[in-house]
């Protein structure tokens, strides 16, 4: 077993019990490893370990790692079975300008956090694409250096988004601010989850499809999952840490 499989199969195995604790199936907790400033070459161990989804929060590093996958995966001695399916989430800070190569590259998008970006990637989603999923990032600690719209925000914005075409708006994502108080980080995972179901109680006709809360990262995995997290966003446990930033 490669080192990459074993440090999956950790992850995976830490998922499970988180679950198992407060009585949910493992599978209804996705991984998606974070793979931002590591380079294809990580990205195709992961993938050779199983791996499928991956998040990403650069975008000219993303969309070159992208293509550099996709080249590799063609080129490779599998090329005439079939290829895995991948998964691209972008979970970076997103700028107007740069709306249109996210919304033509990628699955998901976590971190919407105005309803003019919003509908710019409802309007530059090519059209023989499914739906782009999204997320409304919660800035919900109140952390004045994050981003993310206030929680008291929220429901307006999902009710200005919830119905733009080629979208399909899936739930929340948030960082909480980091610390190791566990009341705390109760507490702010919690309010997301209340957030959400909120949400789903005022807007009922779109509730089955606001199915989504992104929440909890390496240091805090277990009790994101504990409060209801349904993806899991993964990087030092995986690729270990980042020894340098890319900008986008």
């Amino acid at each position: 077993m490669s080192l990459m499989s074993q440090k999956l199969q950790a992850v995976h195995a830490s998922i499970q019990a988180a679950a198992a604790a407060v009585s949910r199936r493992p599978d209804s907790v996705a991984l998606l490893a974070v793979s931002k400033t590591f380079g294809a070459d990580m990205v195709l161990e992961a993938i050779a370990a199983g791996q499928r989804a991956f998040g990403e929060n650069y975008l000219q590093e993303a969309v070159a790692k992208m293509a550099a996958v996709a080249l590799a995966l063609q080129a490779g001695p599998d090329a005439a079975a079939a290829r895995p399916l991948l998964e691209w989430h972008f979970i970076g800070p997103i700028q107007s300008n740069k709306t249109r190569p996210i919304a033509e590259n990628f699955a998901w998008v976590h971190t919407v956090e105005r309803e003019k970006i919003a509908q710019r990637l409802s309007e530059q989603r090519p059209p023989h694409l499914p739906p782009l999923n999204i997320c409304l990032q919660v800035n919900i600690s109140g952390e004045a250096s994050k981003s993310g719209m206030a929680p008291a925000e929220v429901l307006a914005a999902a009710r200005a988004i919830v119905g733009l075409p080629r979208l399909r708006l899936r739930g929340l994502m948030a960082i909480p601010e980091p610390t190791e108080d566990l009341q705390k980080q109760h507490a702010a995972f919690r309010q997301t989850r209340e957030l959400l179901q909120q949400l789903q109680a005022e807007l009922p006709a779109h509730a089955a499809q606001l199915d989504t809360l992104s929440m909890g990262m390496s240091a805090d995995m277990a009790v994101a999952i504990e409060e209801g997290a349904t993806i899991v966003r993964v990087g030092s446990a995986i690729f270990g840490q980042r020894e340098r930033t890319i900008q986008s």
